[in-house]
Order: structure tokens, then sequence, then C-alpha cells
């Protein structure tokens, strides 16, 4: 399994990320706020652009309010779907 972010797995992770921070109600602003990050590197993120580690997607989740394991759940559900 190579570490690229153009995996399949990985935008798959992404696209959920963006739907939860729609489903929150939140703007990449108002996330970014919440995360102490920049608009513009939360915006590299859900393109994709810059690959998340465990610690960002745990403290993702959490901004957004859901749990990590419930996200992760979500990602493996979706994946298992289209396996």
């Amino acid at each position: 399994m190579g570490k690229s972010i153009y995996t399949r797995e990985y935008q798959v992770m992404l696209r959920l990320l963006r739907e939860a921070r729609g489903e929150s109600g939140l703007t990449q602003v108002e996330l970014a706020k919440r995360l102490k990050v920049t608009q513009s590197l939360l915006s590299k993120i859900e393109r994709g652009d810059r690959r998340l580690d465990l610690a960002e997607l745990r403290s993702f989740c959490r901004a957004i309010g859901i749990g990590l394991i419930e996200f992760v759940g979500r990602v493996e559900r979706e994946l298992t779907k289209r396996s």
C-alpha cells in the first residue's frame, strides 16, 4: 500500500471529512478557527494537497463534533460498500 494522498482510501476519507464538516454546519473558515490553523491549510487538507496524520484527524473530528471511532466506522463502511 502506497503512502500517497491519491489512494482511493484516502480520497474516500477526505470526501467523508468534507461531508461531516458540512453536516456540522461549519465553513472552512469557522473550522480553521476552531483548529487554530489557517483556512488555506484547511483547504489544502480537504483537497488532498496535504496529508493528515492520526492526531490531526482526531482534532478535526472533535472540532466538527464527531468521534474518531465513529468517523473511522463511516470510512470503513464506505470502503466496504465499494470493494
